[in-house]
C-alpha cells in the first residue's frame, strides 16, 4: 500500500469560501488541493441569478459565477479531486484527512463544507423527494411545474426567493409559514407578499405530503396553529425552504461546534480553530450572514492565515 500523499494545503469544499481560499493559496504558490464533494460549486450552482455579488450590476448566473471562480483558482495552480471526507485526524502533523477510499496528509486544512437543506421530516416527504414532487431547489426543478399549483414551506429569505422564482412557471404559489409575518428581509418579504401569484398561508405548519400511493405529490396537508383546523392544499410540487444543516460532522473532533452543529472559531477570529493549521470558512461556520460574499471573505481570511502559519512552521 502506497504512503498517503502530503499536501501543503487541502481545502474541503468548492463553494465561494473554498474556491476563494484556493485562489489565494494558489497565488501564494502553495499548490492547494481542493476536495470536491457531491455538489461541486456548492449551493450557488443552484441559483439562477445572483443580484448582490459585488461587481455584477446586472446580476450573474450562480452556476457561471462558480465556474469562473473554479477556473480562476485553477489558473493559479489549484488541483481538484473528487471524494467524501469521513474524518479529520489531527493527533499527528501533518494532519490526516480520511476519505471513503483513501487518506491524504495535509500540513494545513481549510474546511469550507457549507450547509445542506433542512427537511421537515413529515410523512411522505422522503418518499416523494427527488423527481416525485418534493424538492429543495426551485431553480433546479421549477420549470417542471409549469402552469401548476405549488407550495413553498418556510418564511425566510430563501423561502421568499423560491416562491418568487416559481412565479415564472407555476400558476399559483402557496407560501406556507408558521407565523403571521415573514422572517425574510423587508425587500424580499414585500416582493413575495405583493406578488399576484403568491398566496401566503399564515399560521400554518405542514402535516403530511399527500400522494405517496400515487407515486407523485397530489397535495400538502397543513394545520392552522391558532385554530387547529386542517386542510389540504391541492399542489403538484412542494419546495422545502426552512434553513440548512451545516456539513460539519466529519470534523467535530478537530473543531468545536455549537448546539446547531456550526463550527465555532477561536475568540477574536472568524476562521482560526482550536487545532493549529486547521481553518474554517463559509456557511459551515456562519449561521448569521450566510451570504456568498461573506463566505468568500472568510475563504480569503483562512487562506492568508494558512499562508502565514505555514511560513512560521516551515511549510
Amino acid at each position: 500500500m502506497s504512503a498517503p500523499q502530503i499536501e501543503n494545503v487541502v481545502i474541503v469544499g468548492t463553494g465561494c469560501a473554498g474556491l476563494t481560499a484556493a485562489i489565494y493559496t494558489g497565488r501564494a504558490n502553495l499548490s492547494p488541493l481542493v476536495i470536491e464533494g457531491s455538489l461541486p460549486g456548492g449551493q450557488l450552482t443552484t441559483t439562477s441569478e445572483v443580484e448582490n455579488f459585488p461587481g455584477f450590476p446586472e446580476g450573474v448566473d450562480g452556476f457561471m459565477l462558480m465556474q469562473n471562480l473554479r477556473k480562476q483558482a485553477e489558473k493559479f495552480g489549484t488541483r481538484y479531486e473528487s471524494g467524501t471526507v469521513v474524518s479529520l485526524d489531527t493527533s499527528n502533523w501533518p494532519h490526516a484527512l480520511k476519505l471513503t477510499d483513501r487518506e491524504i496528509k495535509a500540513k494545513v486544512v481549510i474546511v469550507a463544507t457549507g450547509a445542506s437543506p433542512r427537511m421537515t421530516g413529515i410523512p411522505g416527504e422522503k418518499e416523494l423527494y427527488g423527481g416525485k414532487g418534493v424538492t429543495t431547489c426551485a431553480t433546479c426543478d421549477g420549470a417542471f411545474y409549469r402552469n401548476m399549483d405549488v407550495a413553498v414551506i418556510g418564511g425566510g429569505d430563501s423561502a421568499a426567493e423560491e416562491a418568487l422564482f416559481l412565479t415564472r412557471f407555476a400558476k399559483k404559489v402557496y407560501l406556507v409559514h408558521r407565523r403571521d409575518t415573514l422572517r425574510a428581509s423587508k425587500i424580499m418579504a414585500d416582493r413575495a407578499t405583493s406578488h399576484p401569484k403568491i398566496e401566503c398561508v399564515w399560521d400554518s405548519v405542514p402535516l403530511t405530503v399527500e400522494g405517496v400511493g400515487e407515486g407523485s405529490v397530489s397535495g400538502l396537508k397543513i394545520k392552522n396553529v391558532k385554530t387547529n383546523a386542517e386542510s389540504v392544499l391541492p399542489v403538484k410540487g412542494i419546495f422545502v425552504a426552512i434553513g440548512h444543516v451545516p456539513n460539519t460532522a466529519p470534523f467535530k473532533e478537530a473543531v468545536d461546534t455549537d448546539d446547531q452543529g456550526y463550527f465555532v472559531p477561536l475568540v477574536g477570529s472568524q476562521v482560526k480553530t482550536k487545532t493549529p493549521g486547521v481553518y474554517v470558512a463559509g456557511d459551515c461556520a456562519d449561521h448569521h450572514y450566510r451570504q456568498a460574499i461573506t463566505a468568500a471573505g472568510m475563504g480569503c481570511q483562512a487562506a492568508i492565515e494558512a499562508e502565514r502559519w505555514l511560513a512560521e512552521h516551515g511549510g
